[in-house]
Order: structure tokens, then C-alpha cells, then sequence
């Protein structure tokens, strides 16, 4: 299992060729406090750069997009009565959504965390 970063701010933890996605610490902070979560249909076709959901804020609502292409296999049902995670624990319970990744190509388009790192500094 690794972890890679899209340039829109979204995290996707790839394990075989299942990938769970959520929004990167990075970009929940500049966000504020999640009060809402549309979270994406299950069983969604959708691909790499494709608007997955929204995470409303207090501050603004953001598109999530796909960091890879594939098909929607689970939500976060959490986010639905708790979105609030998202700040508290981005990267663990946070997470929105996973994708059985239809293009495993796609994983080499996005940066590791150095790179993500020098991205957002």
C-alpha cells in the first residue's frame, strides 16, 4: 500500500488496485470546517479528472475530483452524519470514497508526498 497526491489536492492510498481517496490535509485546512458531504454514487463509472463530489465548508464548497479513472466500490457513509472528520482526520476516517482503478497507468501522473510537498510550499 502507497500513498500518492493529485495537483487538486486529493490523496488516494492504492492498495492492488483498489484506491481510497480523500482530500489532503493541505487542503482541509485552507477549506475551514466541513458542515456537508455529497458523496459520489456507488457504482459510478468515472474517469481521472472527473468531478467525484463536494465538500461544503463553511467557507465555500469544492469539487473532489477523480485522481484516477474506475468505478466507485464504496463510500464513507461516516461523512454523512459526521463530516466534520474530514478536519479532524483526513487521512484515515476521512476518506470519501474508493475506486477499483480501471487504469493502474494513470497511479504514475501523480506526485509522491515530497513532491505534493514542494507543490503546496
Amino acid at each position: 500500500m502507497f500513498i500518492k497526491y493529485s495537483k487538486d489536492h486529493e490523496w488516494v492510498s492504492i492498495n492492488n488496485d483498489i484506491g481510497t481517496v480523500g482530500i489532503t490535509d493541505h487542503a482541509q485546512k485552507h477549506l475551514g470546517d466541513v458542515v456537508f458531504v455529497e458523496l459520489p454514487n456507488l457504482y459510478k463509472i468515472i474517469s481521472k479528472g472527473d468531478e467525484a463530489c463536494v465538500v461544503e465548508s463553511v467557507k465555500a464548497a469544492s469539487e473532489i475530483y477523480a485522481p484516477l479513472s474506475g468505478e466507485i466500490i464504496q463510500i464513507n457513509d461516516l461523512l454523512t452524519n459526521t463530516p466534520s472528520v474530514i478536519n479532524t482526520d483526513p487521512l484515515c476516517e476521512g476518506w470519501i470514497f474508493k475506486i477499483k482503478i480501471s487504469n493502474t497507468e494513470e497511479i504514475n501522473t501523480l506526485m509522491d508526498e515530497i513532491a505534493y510537498k514542494n507543490f503546496t510550499s
